[in-house]
């Protein structure tokens, strides 16, 4: 498996389930990085011409100069609305690679999702919220013996 190299031009691809944590100079440590995605890069006028009218339009990511199609994991990350979703994202372009890091505490079993921005193309299902904070209200009476 290669190394990163001292210009990086080489990316390291850690095996599933291999997880690791790094501290930005600037922005500290972040979150657990989950999965680097290769990327596979459609021009505009390739886009425009083919891209666009096939499934892979479900599958692109904006990219300097036209987008780009995750390889990987990188297309499996199912949609959970801004500020839901377990998975972040953020695109590497010097390296052609997308980063995906946990956001927050993840459960063994919980479902790995990002925001796919707020114009999707299929029926967001809706969270009744009103329903959450009754039953947030009613575990924290339980806490007390009346």
């Amino acid at each position: 498996m290669p190394s990163e190299t001292e210009d990086n031009t080489t990316i390291r691809l850690p095996a599933l389930p291999c997880l690791e944590l790094r501290t930005h100079e600037k922005r500290g440590r972040g979150g657990t990085l989950v999965h680097i995605s290769p990327v596979l890069l459609f021009d505009h006028s390739e886009y425009n011409a083919h891209g666009q009218y096939t499934k892979l339009d479900d599958y692109t990511y904006k990219w300097p100069g036209g987008f780009a199609l995750a390889l990987g994991l990188g297309s499996m990350f199912n949609h959970e609305p801004f500020g839901h979703e377990n998975i972040g994202f953020m695109r590497d372009v010097e390296r052609g690679v997308i980063r995906y890091t946990a956001l927050r505490d993840i459960a063994a079993d919980e479902e790995l999702c990002i925001c796919y921005g707020s114009h999707v193309w299929f029926e967001v299902e809706t969270r009744n919220a009103e329903a959450e904070v009754e039953e947030t209200e009613t575990d924290l009476l339980a806490c007390f013996d009346l």
